[in-house]
């Protein structure tokens, strides 16, 4: 997937404002509108300013483009940094002339749907008028999850200053998380989004949950997938061995002649739900170094008296 660089499709600099980046884009649209241009590839460079206008344009999804760096380059390969836009609030917006259908993987990868809709109240005439709703990203332990927790969030929530130019204003929320939340499902906090005009009630904020990465650990459904590391004689020999799980630490049977990638199931022990899902222990066989001449020697020995190849089924 190819990086796009929207401030140089609309011609502006990076510093510029929201009046500047407004005016190129009107500027893009006349000039390469099919109505009126009929070059061949007017229309590509036309729907190319209507999605750079429509990150830019939008204050909260242009801080969030911004972080992601001025060091890529227009036409490089690219991929969303894991959690690149935890914590920053969206509102929504409208659409430029652009038809959505047309905006590119770059844009999807980074904004998707939910981001680029509609909001749910586009205006009214009425004085009183309630406040839009905000979305934001955030990212909790596993832990969490597993015994729910209340904990101080920090989120981001770009403004235009008086200048035109797009500030990121921090803030911080308490935030109970549930037990047993997954990874997608959202925590509502009411009244937490933008306030309402006269006597309407303030919009709300959807918290949308995801899992900080920890390494070891995978998640399926309700599922919990951890690697356990266990030296050579365990898994030749068997036996019992501690491992930390995210409710605690467990003892494990490690079954004789067990092998690397080996699952071993422990009912109810994944995230809490009725049922809760299981937690599954995948053997990883570590190998010590043959560092000192004790260990080397060992090694010699069982080159020289164990009758084991591992290649023999493969013709090796």
């Amino acid at each position: 997937m190819d990086y796009k660089d929207y401030y140089k499709v609309l011609g502006v600099e990076r510093e510029a404002t929201q009046d500047d980046i407004k005016r190129a884009y009107r500027k893009l649209a006349r000039k390469y509108h099919p109505d009126v241009n009929k070059e061949a590839d007017a229309e590509t460079k036309f729907k190319d300013a209507g999605e750079a206008y429509e990150v830019l344009k939008d204050p909260e999804k242009r801080a969030a483009y911004d972080q992601l760096g001025a060091n890529w380059q227009a036409g490089q390969d690219f991929r969303p940094p894991p959690g690149w836009d935890s914590g920053f609030e969206f509102s929504g917006g409208g659409y430029t002339e652009a038809d959505q259908e047309a905006f590119s993987d770059f844009f999807e990868s980074l904004f998707g749907q939910a981001r680029s809709g509609r909001t749910r109240y586009q205006g009214s005439r009425e004085f009183h008028a309630p406040g839009q709703d905000h979305h934001a990203r955030i990212e909790i332990a596993l832990k969490d999850a597993y015994e729910g927790a209340t904990r101080q969030i920090g989120l981001h929530a770009p403004q235009v200053d008086p200048a035109g130019h797009v500030t990121v204003k921090d803030r911080t929320i308490k935030v109970t998380i549930p037990k047993g939340i997954l990874p997608g499902q959202h925590i509502r906090l009411a009244g937490q989004g933008t306030p309402g005009i006269g006597k309407g009630r303030a919009g709300d904020l959807y918290l949308e949950v995801a899992f900080k990465p920890e390494r070891g650990f995978s998640i399926d459904g309700r599922d919990v997938y951890m690697d356990l590391p266990i030296t050579p004689w365990e898994a030749a020999l068997g036996g019992k061995v501690k491992a930390p799980t995210p409710s605690g630490s467990v003892e494990l049977k490690i079954p004789p002649n067990a092998r690397s990638g080996q699952k071993l199931r422990l009912k109810g022990r994944g995230l809490p739900a009725k049922p809760a899902g299981d937690l599954y222990a995948v053997l990883q066989i570590v190998t010590p170094p043959a560092d000192t001449p004790e260990a080397r020697e060992i090694y010699e020995k069982m080159a020289r008296e164990l009758d084991f190849n591992p290649r023999s089924k493969s013709g090796g």
